[in-house]
């Protein structure tokens, strides 16, 4: 079973999804979802909407609180865990050790298996507030980025978003024990 987080840069979560349904395909898919991204309503689309694609796709409940996303590590125990999107606050939180929503949680706990966690990073602070989190990332053993890009250099400057075409084989590279390379393109 592959863990697949969803965090709320909603601007994402379509390709998010599109992803996630090529990886149904191949994979078994539990879904885990941010509070945010569960209950918030935005221009992209409705929380609800999220929630019943993400359940419809992978074939079951999505994973949506603390307490049901700490047995996802030893106990119940995932071949590898992607956050697409990954915010900046949630990058923070995982590189500092805080976890207080299920997708930090679901890390932590998956992280104890010394298994794959991909992230794949959408977010406004990545190279400004954000850039010691991915440092402090990149040096852990069982984390691994999808490569990242600047999505807007003038607009913003600190921007950076990961292409989610290349969610897939990160995760090959990843089940291998390698990082995707070039990790900046």
């Amino acid at each position: 079973m592959i863990g697949y987080g969803i965090c709320g840069s909603f601007c994402t979560h379509a390709k998010s999804l599109a992803v996630l349904e090529a990886l149904a395909g191949k994979y078994d898919m539990l879904p885990v979802l941010s509070f945010n991204a569960a209950a918030l309503d935005t221009r992209f689309g409705k929380a609800q909407d999220l929630i019943q694609k993400a359940e419809n796709t992978c074939g079951q409940k999505a994973v949506m609180s603390i307490v049901d996303a700490e047995p996802l590590g030893p106990k119940t125990p995932m071949e590898a865990f992607i956050i697409a999107p990954c915010t900046g606050n949630t990058l923070a939180k995982i590189a500092s050790g805080i976890t207080d929503t299920p997708v930090t949680m679901a890390a932590k706990a998956h992280l104890r298996t010394s298994r794959p966690l991909i992230i794949c990073l959408a977010s406004n602070d990545s190279l400004s507030a954000n850039l010691k989190n991915i440092a402090a990332l990149t040096e852990k053993k069982s984390v691994y980025f999808v490569p990242l890009c600047q999505d807007d250099p003038e607009k913003k400057p600190y921007s950076l978003v990961a292409d989610f075409s290349m969610i897939e084989k990160t995760l090959e590279f990843a089940l291998k024990g390698k990082q995707l390379r070039p990790l900046f393109i």
